[in-house]
């Protein structure tokens, strides 16, 4: 393997990885928002109230997109092996 695809694999590697990660933190993003505005308008500053959500959002990400994600790297991870 030469550099050049030493270094095509490392970008690979990395865009694969914020692709993968992407479903699991917009949903807990999206949590976060929702409760950061139900928590101004309600003045309730407790930080548990912030954080169950956003670990049940990232939760039901993980089992919504899981088998996509599993899909992706088990593809990755053929290419890897199949390299000569």
């Amino acid at each position: 393997m030469s550099a050049a695809e030493g270094i095509d694999l490392a970008r690979e590697a990395l865009v694969l990885l914020c692709v993968v990660s992407l479903p699991v933190l917009l949903a807990t993003l999206i949590a976060a928002v929702v409760v950061g505005v139900l928590q101004a308008a309600t003045q309730v500053q407790d930080l548990t109230i912030s954080f169950v959500p956003k670990i049940l959002a990232a939760l039901a990400a993980v089992l919504l997109f899981g088998p996509w994600i599993v899909e992706r790297l088990v593809e990755f991870g053929r290419r890897m092996f199949a390299l000569p």
